[in-house]
């Protein structure tokens, strides 16, 4: 009679590794954020706090209080924009500043999205690089050993390393973005 099998015990958290690299990306993150310049900072908060229901519900009051006394359904104060060219007015001037604010912020998450693209595709170039040299020495090991397998045919193209600039390249004749 078979024994049962068990799945192997799962780790109590993460791997040291792991862990490590979390502190890190935490760490750089939190170092970028100091180096934002006073004007970066003013323009992401005015952003956070524009894209907030908080936000909504200020213009909510403002406007419907606004235009409940400018059409005379309440009767608190006179009226004082009954064509509702000022409320017009000021409604396109903050949206003007309002999209130059979230223009500031997403020009800085896509500096940030930039750099991390980079840092995806060197580590990715590295990996590559580091399979490719376990291909060579593992099809070394197979030759010496005499072993024979379904891969002998594409082990010469997997030993090959990968030039960027030649796939880059290459993706653009293609008509690759």
């Amino acid at each position: 009679m078979a024994k049962p099998t068990f799945p192997p015990p799962q780790p109590g958290g993460l791997s040291p590794a792991l862990a490590r690299n979390i502190r890190t990306l935490q760490e750089r993150r939190r170092h970028e954020e100091r180096q934002a310049s006073l004007q970066e900072r003013v323009a992401e908060a005015i952003t956070r706090f524009t894209g907030s229901m908080a936000f909504v519900y200020l213009h909510v009051v403002l406007f419907g209080f606004w235009i409940l006394v400018n059409t005379g359904l309440l009767t608190l104060l006179p009226k004082w924009d009954e064509s509702f060219v000022i409320l017009g007015t000021s409604a396109s001037v903050e949206a003007i500043f309002l999209s130059t604010f979230v223009l500031i912020s997403q020009n800085r998450m896509a500096a940030a999205a930039d750099k991390r693209a980079d840092l995806d595709l060197h580590i990715s170039l590295l990996a590559e690089h580091e399979v490719t040299k376990l291909v060579t020495l593992v099809s070394a090991i197979t030759d010496h050993l005499g072993i024979e397998t379904e891969a002998d045919d594409e082990v010469e193209e997997l030993q090959q390393d990968i030039a960027p600039d030649a796939v880059l390249d290459e993706i653009e004749r293609n008509g690759g973005s």
